[in-house]
């Protein structure tokens, strides 16, 4: 990606908004957008690379990691990277057991997965903002590309594709769960019935099924907005970089200041997700609710 000195600010922001993205354009045929508007024109089925490849590569490494350390699990004093495989297990299934009063072995792997997977897909917001950008313009400068042109955001959950993609999958986990464990007959039930009884059922179906795909949509966007949010913040701040020795001193305390205040906020978001994917299947496994 080009650098803030060559590009104009709103140029600057544009890029680093912008995702590397695959798809069909109605003009120009199968390949790369070149602008957030061709990204638009190539239409739902258009691919964001980057997200796909930052969120699949972390995972990877996050189950490379624990699996690596579960085979390598001893009952002697434990080493660095067991004790804190081992605390962070610990620390999901003490939430699992205060916030999941049902019998499912599923839920706290899926926790689990959960939180270590989006705190490293947060993580990256923590990388300078221009570092593998650069990295991969440089790559891509080998084949001959514009610089103008190559876009790479390597924080997936600034996409909002990716927050909804595991909002929903959460979502279908608790309808599948609401119909196994009560029936179809009492899943429509309590959407019906519930609260003002069988009078009242219009009421009692708007209200409900306004609380049930609410939990989906308030998943994907707290995740989403919180992330995209820090993240245009780090943009604003590498800006001030360009601006002369004191704006780039101050842009130095100001980006320290503000990667600490981050890592609470990284943190944070993803035990909320983990969290409310816990309490909304143990919704699921409830009669009422």
């Amino acid at each position: 990606m080009a650098s803030s000195e060559t590009l104009t600010s709103q140029e600057y922001i544009q890029h680093h908004l912008t995702n590397l993205t695959l798809g069909f354009h109605p003009e120009h045929g199968l390949g790369f957008a070149h602008s957030s508007a061709d990204a638009a024109a190539m239409g739902f089925w258009a691919i964001n690379v980057d997200t796909l490849f930052f969120s699949i590569l972390l995972g990877w490494l996050f189950a490379r990691l624990f699996k690596g350390v579960a085979e390598r699990v001893t009952a002697g004093v434990p080493g660095a990277a067991q004790n804190f495989v081992e605390w962070i297990v610990d620390f999901v299934e003490e939430n699992v057991r205060g916030s999941f009063s049902g019998r499912n072995a599923m839920v706290a792997p899926l926790a689990l997965t959960i939180f270590v997977w989006v705190f490293l897909m947060n993580f990256m917001d923590l990388i300078p903002v221009d570092l593998i950008p650069h990295l991969f313009v440089q790559l891509m400068a080998v084949f001959g590309a514009d610089p103008h042109h190559v876009y790479l955001k390597v924080v997936p959950t600034t996409d909002p594709n990716a927050t909804f993609g595991m909002a929903l999958m959460v979502f279908i986990l608790v309808l599948y769960y609401s119909v196994k464990m009560k029936g179809v007959g009492g899943f429509l039930g309590e959407l019906t019935l519930q609260p003002f009884g069988k009078w009242g059922m219009p009421a009692n179906l708007i209200l409900e099924g306004i609380s049930l795909l609410s939990k989906p949509v308030s998943l994907a966007l707290r995740l989403f907005g919180n992330m995209y949010a820090g993240e245009m913040i780090f943009i604003l701040i590498a800006l001030l970089y360009g601006g002369g020795i004191l704006l780039a001193g101050t842009a130095g305390v100001l980006q320290f200041v503000w990667a600490v205040f981050h890592v609470l906020i990284i943190t944070l978001q993803a035990f909320i997700f983990m969290v409310l994917t816990i309490v909304y299947l143990d919704m699921a496994h409830q009669e009422h609710h």
